[in-house]
């Protein structure tokens, strides 16, 4: 009788140890649940990028405006026929002393 008892209490030590410490414990499938939450939303946020770029690509290939306006904006290119104007501030020192005349 004796040696049933130490038995089913060895055996209910080995239960909790697998319930609160072991591989798939509460901890562990906490832990395994903020992981999936960190994940779903960085995937979350990788495929907004994701459909940002296809519409950049899908304008690239069929919008010639989208062209246009990188060719403006990163290359400084004009149409024929159009007229660039450039606007320099002046410098701090020769603004005040126009102001003072």
């Amino acid at each position: 009788m004796r040696w049933l008892v130490v038995l089913l209490v060895g055996l209910l030590a080995a239960l909790q140890y697998s319930l609160w410490i072991g591989t798939g414990s509460l901890a562990d499938v906490h832990r395994l649940h903020l992981s999936v939450a960190k994940q779903t939303r960085e995937n979350a946020r990788l495929s907004e990028r994701n459909k940002a770029l296809e519409a950049e690509v899908r304008d690239l290939k069929h919008g010639l405006a989208a062209i246009e306006e990188r060719a403006r904006t990163e290359l400084g290119m004009i149409k024929k026929g159009e007229t660039f104007y450039q606007v320099v501030d002046a410098p701090q020192g020769q603004h005040k002393k126009a102001s003072r005349k």
